[in-house]
């Protein structure tokens, strides 16, 4: 065999070599490019919309999602529950029913004062799941009658463990406890009859 064609050889072998380099490289530095078209867990937590399908919800049934990083409660209130938001026994015991006081900028203009829903959709309740004295997490006490939370006067709804704050099925505070304002209600709108998104106002698409 030449030298000619050894080196002839050669040279096809180091071009071929450095085109596969060569691809190798591309490759490490299209994927965080490509990667990039996916929204990451960091865009989500600062705030990107969650879909929530409601159409398996049942009465007194709870769920929980997490939208820039706050437990957002869904549930839905049979109608005893949503007479009882109503109730003089309730009424009379919350530090601000309408959310005219201090809690006037917990929820936004679209939500009624009496059930804190969207109208039309008093059934189904979305609310933050954070007590507005030091950020604890409430549990969901929905059973009428509750001994521990005042008997026959206790028509349901959030108790906080940590410092003794209760709230309605509305989320409304009661008077006499720590937490200063109802609960919050996030923005939201029904994408279908039972499909809410958390983080978007109704009048935005």
């Amino acid at each position: 065999m030449s030298e000619q064609t050894i080196d002839l050889k050669k040279r096809r072998f180091l071009t071929n070599a450095t085109g596969v380099v060569g691809a190798v490289g591309f490759g490490f530095v299209a994927w965080p490019f490509l990667s990039t078209w996916k929204p990451s867990s960091k865009a989500k937590a600062a705030g990107a919309p969650v879909d929530v399908d409601i159409s398996k919800l049942e009465s007194g049934q709870l769920v929980r999602v997490l939208w820039r990083k706050k437990p957002i409660w869904i549930f839905k209130r049979d109608e005893n529950a949503l007479l009882s938001l109503n109730s003089y026994e309730v009424i009379d015991n919350l530090a601000d029913p309408n959310g005219t006081g201090n809690s006037k900028n917990q929820q936004p203009s679209y939500v009624t004062s009496q059930f804190r829903s969207i109208e039309n959709t008093e059934s189904i309740a979305v609310i933050v799941g954070v007590c507005t004295h030091l950020g604890c997490s409430p549990t969901y006490r929905p059973e009428p009658g509750a001994a521990d939370l005042g008997g026959s006067s206790w028509k349901g709804g959030f108790y906080c463990p940590c410092h003794g704050s209760k709230f309605d099925l509305a989320g409304r505070v009661y008077a006499g406890v720590p937490a200063p304002t109802n609960l919050e209600i996030p923005p939201y709108k029904y994408m279908t009859d039972t499909l809410i998104r958390i983080g978007t106002d109704p009048e935005l698409s």
